[in-house]
């Protein structure tokens, strides 16, 4: 991976930056722990939070335990699956406690931030040199969008849920039992990303300063043993939304099937082996478009 940091986009504050980032928790048994998370939110800068399908709604005990992130819950969005939670998403991070099957790269916490706000410049930087007066380049429809899974308390997210992301995110913890309560979870990794946004604001204001994130600059990324880590470093037009690439891989599978390079039957890993071949090439709209032609053409030929 690249060492290139990206500069910051100029007159984005931390909660401009943050405000692109949303929560998205998955399936939650208890409504006090989606308090507590909204509380951990609130406490870093964070202020969208989804829940998906939880087991019950928020209630008394969520609000209670929010404390002053109430706000955070009374503005949350409900969403019956994850699939429609992050349709609109550009880039996807998840809360992994262990490698699984088909693994994402892995990063830590500091890691993902970085990631993070070097995406939102980027396709920041974009959105400014085709918006006009009349649409600002924090308006809702012209900012990046990215979500950061978590699961549930008991299991986390399953193998299905952990293939919608480009990332997993892994936080340094007792080996003998890495396991956080998943608002504390929220709580670390939201931390670090307040942390970094600040610096990255800093370091830009101040271009003599030359240590921006010392510790992080070179990105060394924690590496599964057949997989790196790619940052795509040149983008001219915005990256595709992960209900794009859902749409792709299943227009891929089926002219495969088609093709009869694939069983309709006994598909097995394909599907998530195509995501995951998504996510690394990390593609644009006008990529997204070459592709679906091409796809279109093959399907009728």
């Amino acid at each position: 991976m690249s060492n290139n940091a990206s500069s910051s986009i100029a007159g984005f504050s931390v909660s401009d930056y943050l405000s692109c980032i949303q929560v998205v928790m998955v399936n939650t048994t208890l409504p006090a722990n989606i308090g507590s998370a909204a509380r951990a939110m609130h406490t870093m800068g964070l202020s969208r939070l989804t829940v998906v399908d939880p087991k019950f709604p928020i209630d008394d005990t969520s609000v209670s335990h929010a404390a002053g992130g109430s706000d955070l819950l009374s503005s949350a969005t409900i969403a019956p699956t994850l699939e429609s939670a992050i349709a609109d998403c550009q880039l996807v991070f998840a809360a992994s406690s262990r490698s699984r099957h088909l693994p994402r790269p892995v990063v830590t916490p500091t890691q993902a931030a970085k990631i993070m706000l070097d995406f939102i410049d980027k396709q920041s930087a974009i959105a400014l040199s085709t918006t006009t007066n009349d649409q600002p380049i924090n308006d809702k429809a012209n900012k990046p969008n990215i979500a950061i899974l978590f699961g549930r308390e008991d299991r986390g997210l399953t193998n299905e849920e952990l293939a919608y992301a480009d990332y997993h995110i892994q936080i340094d913890a007792n080996p003998a039992y890495p396991v956080l309560n998943v608002a504390s979870a929220v709580q670390v990794i939201a931390s670090f990303i307040f942390a970094y946004t600040q610096t990255h604001i800093e370091a830009d204001s101040n271009k003599g300063n030359e240590e921006r994130l010392e510790t992080t600059g070179s990105l060394e990324i924690t590496e599964h043993p057949l997989l790196n880590t790619y940052l795509r470093q040149q983008w001219d037009e915005p990256a595709i939304t992960q209900q794009q690439l859902q749409q792709l891989t299943e227009r891929i599978t089926a002219l495969m099937v088609q093709r009869k390079l694939a069983d309709s039957e006994n598909l097995k890993s394909l599907p998530s082996r195509l995501s995951r071949l998504g996510s690394r090439l990390q593609l644009d709209q006008k990529e997204y478009q070459l592709l679906s032609a091409l796809i279109a053409k093959l399907a009728k030929d």
